[in-house]
């Protein structure tokens, strides 16, 4: 069976010896189209778009440093803690999501104290932007040929052929694609229902439909930390369990207080 073949350059612009790359072109699509996503939001509910520069420099910082930390300490870290320095070359790669994610709640933290609005209600606002967000990083690891699937033969699977010539399950398009349908799933919940008055729900729900999707997705990717490689279990898999019970939690919690009263 002939199975696409996948081999873009991942420099997408070089002129004068300076280089962009398709994965800074498409993590930058990713910090703007959330921004957007948050700045339709503050509109729509009368708050102050003008402190969303500060969110977004927060949350970029919070983003960056969160999942260069959880890669170097979750998937590596016998290399890393012998290279303490090599946890600052952020471009040889290596990003957590996890990690990621526990850095943006951090930089959301401190930005909700300045704007003196809850806590949850702001979380409910970045999850749906946070959706969009991962699509376009996915897409980035897609172009940039790594966070791998497993060998495969369906008929959809794709050859990387900057890694090698065995035909994959294209992971990185699983996540994108299951990302966007999140964000458009939450989208809709958040201008067509009253979930977004039970401070918690949203942000609940996304961590939910997040970590369950990346929870069996993993069972199709090659295993990014080596120490894992015997477990039944993988680590990526491993950390989404706590994520997906406080996903539960908040869901769960406000239609339960209101039940109770």
């Amino acid at each position: 069976m002939d199975h696409f073949i996948w081999n873009i350059d991942p420099v997408a612009i070089s002129v004068m010896g300076l280089t962009v790359h398709w994965y800074g072109i498409l993590f930058a699509l990713a910090i703007a189209s959330g921004f957007q996503v948050m700045k339709r939001i503050y509109i729509k509910e009368s708050l102050p778009v003008e402190s969303l520069d500060n969110l977004l420099m927060y949350c970029v910082v919070g983003i960056i440093v969160g999942a260069r930390l959880a890669h170097c300490l979750f998937y590596d870290p016998a290399y890393y803690l012998s290279n303490p320095i090599k946890i600052l070359a952020i471009w040889e790669g290596g990003l957590a999501s996890h990690g990621g994610g526990l850095g943006a709640i951090l930089a959301l933290y401190y930005y909700q104290r300045q704007v003196k609005l809850p806590f949850l209600f702001l979380l409910d606002r970045l999850a749906i932007a946070t959706a969009i967000f991962g699509f376009f990083v996915r897409m980035a690891n897609f172009v940039n040929s790594e966070i791998l699937g497993l060998p495969s033969n369906v008929p959809w699977a794709i050859v990387f052929e900057r890694v090698d010539m065995l035909p994959r399950h294209p992971a990185q398009l699983y996540e994108a694609i299951a990302y966007l349908s999140i964000f458009a799933l939450l989208w809709a919940i958040y201008k067509l229902t009253d979930m977004k008055q039970k401070h918690g729900a949203i942000f609940g729900l996304f961590l939910v439909l997040v970590f369950s999707s990346r929870f069996l997705i993993e069972m199709v990717k090659v295993k990014q930390a080596v120490y894992a490689d015997t477990w039944t279990f993988s680590a990526g898999q491993l950390l989404s369990i706590p994520f997906l019970v406080v996903g539960i939690v908040l869901l769960i919690l406000p239609y339960a207080r209101k039940a109770k009263a």
